[in-house]
């Protein structure tokens, strides 16, 4: 696990943005919010912005956390999604 102080800041449950980076690719979002599916089941509309040569694709999802287990878990899965470079 991650050696993080998300439970000295946030009150659980609550709500938590996650930013994917990754390369462009058309299934990038799909990826991501299959991931946070696993972890918090709903209904997910990411945005999805091209950066401006058109190579990576940001992917941003706001998801109700219930634990600081649960943020880190989503940050490790979502790393490592193929093509993945970032999660902010």
């Amino acid at each position: 696990m991650l050696d993080t102080k998300f439970d000295e800041y946030l009150e659980f449950p609550c709500s938590f943005s996650y930013k994917v980076v990754g390369d462009a690719c058309e299934t990038l979002a799909d990826n991501v919010v299959a991931v946070v599916q696993k972890h918090v089941p709903g209904d997910y509309v990411p945005s999805t912005k091209t950066s401006s040569k058109g190579t990576y694709h940001s992917i941003s999802i706001r998801v109700t956390v219930q634990s600081k287990e649960q943020v880190e878990s989503l940050y490790m899965e979502l790393a490592a999604i193929k093509g993945v470079k970032r999660v902010l």
